[in-house]
This record gives C-alpha cells, sequence and structure tokens, in this order.
C-alpha cells in the first residue's frame, strides 16, 4: 500500500503547493483569516462578523473525458469547498478556457460544459454572476485540455462559526458522509498507478445530493458539532484524510471493517466519487450528528479514529512525516 501512496502523493495534482502560494501575499491586508480549509475565507472589511468564502476549481480530465459532467463537476466542487468552513454558497464566475473554437471538437466541447454549468448552477441556486473566455489554446496543433474554471464564492455569516480542513484533538472520531461507490474510471488511481487514461466516464453528478449533503454540513458547523471538514475529490478518501492530518495527528483506518464487500481497499481508498465528505468530531457529539443525520435522511458512518504520529491502514504502519516531506518536497525539487 505505501508504494501506491507515495506515487499519488507525488502527483502534480496533489502535490502540495505550499512552496508557490508562501511567495505571495495571500493575506491580503490581514482580511484573509483562514489559509487551511477548502475555501479561502477573506473578512468583509467594516463588517465584525461576516466574512467571504471563496474557492475556484476544475477537473480537465474529467472535462475531457465528458465536457458536460465535467464542467457540472467544476460547479459542484466549489459550492462542497464554501460548504465545508460553514458558508452559504452564493454565485460564481468562469473562465472557460478551450483551444480553437473553430473546430467542431472543440466548439462541441464549449457547448456541452456550458450546459452542464447551467444546469448545476439552476439546481443549485447558485448563479453565474460573470464570466470570461480564453480561447485558441494551441502550439504545434497541440491543444490544451478543456479547462471551464469555475470561482465560486459565499457568505459566511460569523467568523466564530467557521471550520477547517485540521484535525484538532487526539481521540476524535472520524466520519463518511456520502456513499464511496469505488468509481476509479478518470481518476487519479487510474491515470499514475494503472497507467490508463478513459475517454469517458468521469463520476457522476447529483445535484440534489450535492445540495442535500452541503445543508447538513453547514449546520453541524453553525452548531459547533464538528471541528474539521473536507470533501473527497482528487485522490479519493486516502488523499482527503491525509490532507486532514495536522502535526503529530493522523488517523487509523481498518477497511475491513468500513468498506463494501464488493470493493477492493485500493478502490474505496481512491476513488473519486462526489458529493462526499469526511468530517471530526468529538466523541460526546456522535449521537447528536447521528440524529440529525438520520433526521434528514442523510448516510453517515464512522471510518477511523483520530491517533498520534504515524497512519496505520489495515494495521499497516505509515510514517506521516515521510509522505508529508515527499509530498511538500515535489515542487521545490522541480523549480528550485
Amino acid at each position: 500500500m505505501k508504494e501506491i501512496l507515495v506515487k499519488i502523493l507525488q502527483s502534480p495534482d496533489i502535490a502540495s503547493k505550499k512552496w508557490v502560494s508562501s511567495q505571495y501575499d495571500f493575506a491580503v491586508r490581514n482580511n484573509t483569516i483562514e489559509t487551511e480549509a477548502d475555501a479561502a475565507i477573506v473578512r468583509v472589511e467594516g463588517s465584525e462578523k461576516k466574512a467571504l468564502a471563496i474557492s475556484s476549481d476544475c477537473t480537465p480530465r474529467y472535462v475531457k473525458a465528458d465536457p458536460y459532467m465535467g464542467a457540472m463537476q467544476a460547479v459542484a466542487e466549489t459550492y462542497r469547498n464554501i460548504s465545508t468552513v460553514g458558508a452559504t454558497p452564493m454565485a460564481i464566475t468562469n473562465c472557460l478556457n478551450f483551444g480553437n473554437p473553430e473546430k467542431p471538437k472543440i466548439m462541441g466541447q464549449i457547448v456541452k460544459a456550458i450546459k452542464g454549468i447551467n444546469e448545476a448552477c439552476k439546481e443549485l441556486n447558485y448563479p453565474v454572476i460573470s464570466g470570461n473566455v480564453s480561447l485558441y489554446n494551441e502550439t504545434d496543433g497541440s491543444v490544451i485540455s478543456p479547462t471551464p474554471t469555475i470561482a465560486g464564492v459565499g457568505l459566511l455569516k460569523d467568523v466564530n462559526k467557521r471550520c477547517n480542513l485540521k484535525l484538532k484533538n487526539l481521540g476524535d472520531e472520524i466520519f463518511l458522509i456520502g456513499d464511496i461507490s469505488g468509481h476509479i474510471s478518470c481518476s487519479l488511481y487510474e491515470r499514475d498507478i494503472l497507467n490508463k487514461r478513459s475517454e469517458s466516464n468521469p463520476p457522476k453528478i447529483d445535484l440534489k445530493l450535492e445540495k442535500k449533503h452541503s445543508l447538513f454540513v453547514r449546520e453541524l458547523i453553525s452548531n459547533n458539532q464538528i471541528n474539521a471538514c473536507h470533501d473527497i475529490s482528487d485522490g479519493g478518501l486516502f488523499i482527503t484524510l491525509f490532507e486532514m492530518c495536522n502535526k503529530n495527528l493522523t488517523f487509523d483506518l481498518n477497511l475491513q471493517e468500513i468498506k463494501p464487500r464488493n470493493l477492493t481497499d485500493e478502490e474505496f481508498l481512491f476513488s473519486e466519487d462526489q458529493a462526499c465528505y469526511v468530517i471530526a468530531a468529538k466523541e460526546e457529539n456522535k449521537e447528536l450528528i447521528f440524529e440529525l443525520a438520520k433526521k434528514t435522511n442523510i448516510k453517515l458512518n464512522k471510518i477511523a479514529n483520530v491517533i498520534n504520529d504515524n497512519i496505520i491502514i489495515n494495521k499497516e504502519v505509515i510514517s506521516y512525516k515521510e509522505l508529508k516531506t515527499i509530498n511538500d518536497n515535489i515542487f521545490p525539487s522541480k523549480f528550485s
């Protein structure tokens, strides 16, 4: 398992971007008050409590496989990221990055992507308020992957009721919201481990489920019932849990107890199913969280415990520090 984890963590998609972001003034006159989350939180000047949550996303390999579904996923991803901090998603802007639109294939990608964005925004009540395009992105006949980038913004009414993705307390329990089906097509695992590139079948988007899970997560954060929240996206469940690790706080995962019998360990750890979140909470809040999940018909399962130092998967002990060092050093080693 460790060999797979190391290779996934070295992917440019997953490698830590801290070496890049730390070179810029991300604090923006000290109004940025959260950086270890799926969305940045920026204080609204003149307000004691209000802040904006901002997220920008797109997964080009999904869009290339299915422009309609891939563009819809980009909208849903920003919606989830804003929700994980406790903010209400309000609106999006976009930049449609494509090749030469005079070519029928490229124009077809653009049309399908716009339709996907349109459907997602209508269902999620998440309007497009502006946008632009960047076209003719080709060199010597080589075209970029279709990249309809979505930037979403949400409103956080009280910055004291916010959440980030980092684990906080030893002994906390970790829960999965949603269902992992083992969707490997178009995933990083398929590309980097299986050395395949699917031409179709990115993960499906259920917009009603996205909205339902978002409301559930935001209510938990508003009630101060959870202390960490992260959505599942690139790399699947393992990458989500890895990114939640905080200094010496890691996780103990026994797949034989939690994964569906029809899935392999790899399918459960690395599938990129949508509308899924991972949350961490104190044991004392577990009963209230499960009560709310039952009341709102949310699929919720405990999957792990917060432990010290090493990551444990199926009793295999893996050094978190070693994995973190590998993940942190990819960009510096390439560009320093």
